[in-house]
C-alpha cells in the first residue's frame, strides 16, 4: 500500500492507495475516529452501486456502523442543486448528526456532490472519499467540492477537506476504456504542470496505464496525487499557486458546459483544453514546440486534442465568460512555459482566445 499525506495543519489527512482496501473500509474509519453510534450517509451512483456498494456495506455492517444510502444517476448531470436537495433530504431523514459523516463511493461527480452535502449539512460534517475512477485521483484530493449551475461548472461550492481518502485500485478494473483514458488526462496534467520526468513517464508507460497494470497505475496515481497534495498544502484555497492545477480547464469547462455536461467526459474536455493552452503558449511566444509535445502525450493516452465542429464558438466564449477564471473583462489561463512548468496569465484578450478555438477546431497551428 502507498500512502500520501496532504499537509494542512489540523486539516491534514492521508490518502491510502492499494489493492483490497474497500473490504477493510470499516477498519480505516475506526482508525480515524469515525463514530459507530451516529448514522452515516453513503453517496454513490447507479453504475458504481451494483459493482462495489455491497463490499462497502458488508465491511461497515460487520463493524457495527449504521448508515443510509443515496444512489444518484451516473454522470455530470447529477452535480445539480436538485440532486443535491435529494441527497440532503436522505441525510435529514436518516437522522445524521454532527458526529456523522458523508462517504463518497464513486468518481469525481459523486465526490463533488457528496462533499458539498458534507460541507453544508449542519454547516459541515466529516467527509470520506472512496474513489472508484482514475479521474477521481485528482478530484478526491484538495477539498474542492461543488455542484454545477446550468451556466457554469462548479460555480456553487465550498472548500471542505476529507478526513481520509481510501483508494482501492481493484475498483478500477471495472472501468470502461473511455473512462480510463479520461482519468489519465488529469494524471498527465500533474506532470505537465510540475514534473517533466513524470509527464514523459506517462507517455512512455501509456500502454500499461491503459491496460490498468497495477504497478504502473499504482505509481502513476501516487505521483499524481503527491503533486496535487504538494500544491494544495501550499495554497489550500486557491489564492495563487493552486490555480496551476487548472491547466486546460478554462476551455475544458466551457466544452463541458456547451456539451450539456453529458457529451464529454471531464478528462476529454480538459485534454482538448490542454492542447488549447499549448497553442496559446506558442501564440504568446512561450514554449516553442510545446503544442506538438503536449498533444503527443495526450494522444498516446487515447485522448482527444481537436475541438469538434459542432461546438459553437460563440457559445464556448459565453461559457468562458461565466467561468470563475473570468476577471475584469479578460480571461485567465494557465499557460505552459515548458513541459513541467506553467505560468498563470491573467489578461488574455478574447480575440486571441477565439483564434485559439479556430486552431483547435482545425487540429493544430494554422493561419487564422
Amino acid at each position: 500500500m502507498r500512502t500520501v499525506h496532504v499537509e494542512l495543519g489540523e486539516r491534514s489527512y492521508p490518502i491510502y492507495i492499494g489493492s483490497g482496501l474497500l473490504p477493510q473500509a470499516a477498519a480505516y474509519l475506526i482508525k480515524h475516529g469515525l463514530s459507530v453510534k451516529s448514522p452515516h450517509l453513503i453517496v454513490t451512483d447507479d453504475k458504481i452501486a451494483p459493482l462495489h456498494l455491497e463490499t462497502l456495506k458488508s465491511s461497515l455492517e460487520g463493524a457495527g456502523f449504521r448508515f443510509v444510502i443515496s444512489i444518484v444517476k451516473s454522470g455530470e448531470s447529477s452535480k445539480s442543486l436538485s440532486v443535491y436537495e435529494e441527497v440532503m433530504t436522505t441525510a435529514i431523514q436518516g437522522g445524521l448528526d454532527r458526529n456523522s459523516s458523508v462517504i463518497a463511493l464513486g468518481g469525481g461527480v459523486v465526490g463533488d456532490l457528496a462533499g458539498f452535502v458534507a460541507a453544508t449539512y449542519m454547516r459541515g460534517i466529516s467527509f470520506i472519499q472512496m474513489p472508484t475512477t482514475i479521474l477521481a485521483h485528482d478530484s478526491s484530493v484538495g477539498g474542492k467540492v461543488a455542484v454545477n449551475h446550468p451556466l457554469a461548472k462548479n460555480m456553487i461550492g465550498a472548500f471542505h477537506q476529507p478526513e481520509l481518502v481510501l483508494y482501492d485500485l481493484d475498483t478500477l478494473k471495472t472501468l470502461p476504456a473511455r473512462e480510463v483514458s479520461a482519468g489519465l488526462a488529469e494524471m498527465v496534467k500533474h506532470g505537465l504542470i510540475k514534473d517533466k520526468e513524470f509527464a514523459y513517464w506517462c507517455k512512455e508507460h501509456a500502454s500499461e496505464l491503459l491496460l490498468l497494470d497495477l504497478d504502473a497505475l499504482g505509481y502513476g496515481l501516487e505521483r499524481g496525487v503527491a503533486i496535487k497534495a504538494e500544491v494544495v498544502s501550499q495554497d489550500e484555497r486557491e489564492g495563487g499557486l493552486r490555480a496551476i492545477l487548472n491547466l486546460g480547464h478554462t476551455i475544458g469547462h466551457a466544452i463541458e458546459a456547451v456539451g450539456g455536461y453529458g457529451e464529454f467526459l471531464h478528462g476529454e474536455a480538459i485534454s482538448i483544453g490542454m492542447a488549447g493552452s499549448a497553442l496559446l503558449a506558442e501564440a504568446l511566444g512561450r514554449g516553442e514546440g510545446i503544442y506538438t509535445e503536449t498533444t503527443a502525450m495526450l494522444t498516446s493516452l487515447k485522448l482527444p486534442v481537436v475541438l469538434p465542429d459542432h461546438l459553437n464558438e460563440d457559445d464556448l466564449m459565453a461559457a468562458m465568460m461565466h467561468d470563475k477564471k473570468f476577471k475584469e473583462g479578460t480571461l485567465v489561463f494557465v499557460v505552459p512555459d515548458s513541459i513541467g512548468s506553467v505560468s498563470i496569465v491573467k489578461d488574455i484578450p478574447q480575440t486571441l482566445v477565439r483564434d485559439i478555438l479556430k486552431q483547435l477546431r482545425k487540429g493544430g497551428k494554422v493561419n487564422v
